[in-house]
């Protein structure tokens, strides 16, 4: 059955028009109404709907059905990502969100090769939020990550939980990921540019509680670094 991401406050029994994204798709793969298709809003659960129009422009559906799934991970993850070029914080972000991570916090790093600001930033927001969405639907996620709007580093490390595991994805380090211990409230993963971070931002960051660690001998690019520690994260502590 197509599944949505919808915008929308959603109830049994409520009717109304989907938003423009999922109506062209309903509208491409040609279904008809009487058809069903699930709707999520990300408030948790999901929810059933009728097709009750197919018209040039509009679909109209009407909610029927409710399932209260969670799929969501009991570990809490953020991802503190330094901003990669396009396709490649794109990846970061689906990929991410596939494997359950909680909150992406971008950051622009002293080395760093993409640098957004005002209504760009905005803009990209936007589209990592809607990158976000359609990995959800994908991956039948009931609830949508977090995704902040630029930050330093700065900010953000003044900005974290206490309590949280706070690790730094650092080649030099000898830490193992493997021998990590279970984490009591979260963990935080702070992943550099292609660059690397700076020596001041890996000072501030171990300053900041932040402990290196490494997934063996080899170096991962900065798209793919992030995706393979929570991976690894949902095997040790999650529910993969």
């Amino acid at each position: 059955m197509p599944r949505f991401f919808v915008d929308h406050p959603l109830a049994v029994d409520t009717a109304f028009n989907l938003p423009e994204g999922p109506a062209r798709h309903v509208q491409v793969v040609r279904m008809q109404p009487g058809e069903t298709i699930t709707l999520f809003n990300g408030q948790g659960g999901e929810y059933e709907a009728r097709i009750t129009l197919m018209g040039k422009r509009d679909v109209a559906v009407i909610v029927t059905g409710f399932s209260a799934a969670e799929r969501e991970s009991p570990l809490h993850t953020l991802l503190i990502q330094a901003v990669s070029a396009a396709e490649r914080m794109d990846y970061t972000i689906q990929k991410a969100t596939e494997l359950g991570v909680t909150e992406i916090r971008p950051i622009h790093g002293t080395h760093s090769q993409q640098r957004l600001s005002g209504e760009r930033a905005a803009k990209r927001l936007a589209h990592w939020q809607a990158v976000a969405q359609a990995a959800c639907e994908q991956s039948g996620r009931t609830r949508v990550p977090v995704i902040h709007g630029v930050a330093t580093l700065e900010d953000v490390l003044g900005d974290l939980p206490a309590g949280t595991t706070r690790l730094l994805l650092a080649p030099e380090a000898s830490a193992r990921l493997a021998a990590l211990a279970k984490p009591a409230v979260g963990v935080a993963i702070l992943v550099g540019p292609e660059g690397g971070l700076s020596e001041a931002e890996e000072a501030a960051a171990r300053e900041a509680g932040f402990t290196g660690v490494v997934l063996g001998p080899r170096i991962l690019r900065t798209e793919t670094a992030g995706p393979a520690v929570l991976a690894v994260l949902q095997v040790m502590f999650g529910d993969c």
